[in-house]
């Protein structure tokens, strides 16, 4: 396992709880994680995690200015893969 890969494996599930723990605050009406927050951890290489999270728990996935950013980044996080030649695996 390339240490890449587990970082990425790392961000992605901190991010995923990050994200999970955004939406138990909404339900409960407290304080919430910023979406600066949120779009940080994206950017570090958590937006896999979040993308798929955004669909199972519903949350933000009807908030479309979040959602343009969140694939913008995801976009981004994809060509810069491909464009460096970054082995995954």
């Amino acid at each position: 396992m390339s240490p890449f890969f587990l970082y990425l494996l790392i961000i992605n599930i901190i991010s995923i709880l990050v994200f999970a723990i955004d939406k138990v605050q909404a339900k409960n009406q407290k304080r919430r994680i910023p979406e600066k927050i949120l779009h940080l951890l994206e950017l570090l290489g958590g937006v896999f995690g979040i993308i798929v999270t955004m669909y199972l728990i519903h949350h933000k996935s009807s908030k479309w200015q979040y959602y343009i950013i969140t694939f913008i980044i995801l976009i981004a996080w994809i060509l810069s893969i491909q464009y460096f030649n970054i082995s995954i695996l």
